[in-house]
């Protein structure tokens, strides 16, 4: 915004003080006046992302400069020590700073092998209702009616494929909700290779897991906060102590740099509606929502994580495809693969910042345009450092049951994977824990030992986690829904 400009109002609100005022009112009360100005040195800037920088963090050839500084502080550090006979200038020498090797490596996102799984309930289908007290004309004309042109306009609107996919959704959603996270040990690749990602946690809500490890190239285009709670606090504070025009006021805004295209886009009839941004909420970072399902459970299907939904956030209306996650305390949160009926879930993606609380309405889009309303919450942080930690459980069965120990099979189906996976602890779902001792053949059969006897129908289970991101998905421009008078209108003019 360039400057803000103020007159007389030719509509008043208060049209009795309009009236009361008339009488005062002079020759200068149509002069237009500027209210305020932009500063350029304290207006907020427009960029919203970070600018990238792909050699950021690579090693090169010091030039003569920096070679000379170098030599200026080492002899500027040298003074003269009192030491023992004898004594090296090596064990003289004392070095604060201990070096650690950073690992660079971008870390990948995470890219589900598994098929997706899905839910849907069948449809009832429309029968023909016994009419035993009707007229014999009545029940004739009925049953021609709904036996015939009813069932064909049908099956004529339903999409098979559609489906198909729905009810695969609904059936893996299911198998995800009664057997958690848990995948069957592929025969073809060696466990060692398809799981080489992930890692094991002797305590997944203890164990320590460094934030800044493995971070995809997305990361370096957000912003962060060193303490967005103070930040928060302060741009509230400051926001109510703003100068310029107060509630009521009729002035006119003056914007530079507006797009042709988004001029153009504008709906001809419809009010333009202007917000203020605080400071920072133009700028990109990670969002974490808590949503909760809404509407009746047995309309609620299965929503799969990274599935692209239409959020409104505040004032704003963008597109996103989220992962979700447990809401819970403590530093790392489990993933969820499914946004399951009745579920409390976090929602993390990339967009403008929002300072909490703020509420949040989720859609997912339909084929024909129609967004239906799949949840609600509010913004829960902006914190880029939350760690969404995906699980995958590999089970075995015992094969030979011991007081102590057991041979567990099919877990593994080489002795190069139990190896491998050796340091991993076990646990069973009886409650029983324990780790593997050695391995047994070539077939994958492993010794191991337990914190107590086995029972013959109790499965072993090895937790792995690898830590996921969220795609960069954000698109601020969303078509707006069709009405729902028209809607209406077009159902009654086909039927």
């Amino acid at each position: 915004m360039s400057h803000l400009e103020t007159t007389s109002d030719p509509h008043p609100l208060d049209k009795g003080r309009a009236a009361r005022d008339s009488g005062m009112e002079t020759d200068d009360s149509d002069i237009t006046r500027v209210l305020a100005t932009a500063d350029p040195r304290i207006q907020e800037s427009l960029q919203s992302e970070n600018s990238l920088d792909p050699m950021e963090g690579e090693q090169t050839w010091p030039t003569e400069e920096e070679l000379d500084e170098a030599k200026e502080s080492l002899e500027s550090k040298r003074r003269v020590k009192r030491v023992p006979k004898g004594t090296s200038d090596y064990q003289a020498a004392w070095i604060p700073d201990e070096l650690k090797d950073d690992d660079d490596d971008d870390g990948e996102t995470d890219e589900n092998s598994e098929e997706e799984i899905i839910k849907m309930n069948e449809a009832d289908s429309d029968g023909v209702s016994s009419c035993g007290d009707e007229d014999a004309d009545d029940y004739e004309t009925i049953t021609v009616t709904e036996g015939g042109v009813d069932a064909q306009r049908y099956d004529d609107k339903m999409d098979l494929s559609e489906e198909q996919e729905t009810l695969k959704k609904i059936k893996e959603a299911r198998t995800d909700s009664q057997f958690p996270d848990e995948i069957d040990t592929p025969h073809e690749t060696p466990a060692r290779v398809r799981f080489q990602k992930y890692r094991g946690l002797q305590s997944f809500r203890t164990s320590p897991w460094d934030p800044c490890e493995n971070l995809p190239v997305e990361y370096s285009r957000i912003f962060q906060f060193a303490n967005f709670d103070r930040t928060k606090k302060r741009v509230l504070k400051d926001s109510k102590e703003t100068e310029g025009a107060m509630p009521g006021w009729y002035v006119t805004l003056h914007i530079h740099g507006v797009p042709q295209h988004l001029w153009a886009a504008r709906r001809s009839g419809h009010p333009l509606v202007v917000y203020v941004l605080l400071p920072h909420e133009q700028k990109m970072s990670l969002l974490n929502i808590v949503l909760k399902r809404t509407g009746p459970i047995e309309n609620q299907q299965p929503i799969k994580s990274k599935e692209q939904l239409v959020f409104h956030i505040g004032h704003r209306r963008f597109k996103a495809c989220p992962i979700f996650s447990q809401h819970t305390n403590g530093s790392k949160h489990k993933y969820e693969r499914y946004f399951q009926p009745e579920a409390t879930v976090v929602a993390s993606l990339f967009a403008p910042i929002v300072f909490p609380p703020c509420s949040v309405m989720a859609y997912s889009e339909m084929k024909d345009g129609s967004q239906e309303l799949v949840a609600t919450g509010s913004v829960l942080s902006v914190n880029p450092n939350r760690i969404v930690a995906k699980r995958v459980v590999l089970s075995g069965h015992p094969f030979k049951i011991h007081k102590r120990s057991a041979v567990v099979r099919f877990m593994f189906f080489n002795p190069e994977d139990v190896t491998w996976f050796k340091p991993v602890e076990l646990r069973t779902k009886h409650g029983r824990r324990g780790h593997i001792k050695e391995s047994l053949g070539t077939h994958g059969h492993m010794k191991c030992v337990f914190d107590g006897q086995l029972k013959s129908e109790d499965t072993i289970l090895m937790n792995l986690y690898k830590r996921v991101f969220p795609k960069w998905t954000y698109e601020p421009f969303v078509n707006a829904p069709p009405s729902l008078f028209i809607n209406r209108l077009t159902d009654e003019v086909m039927e």
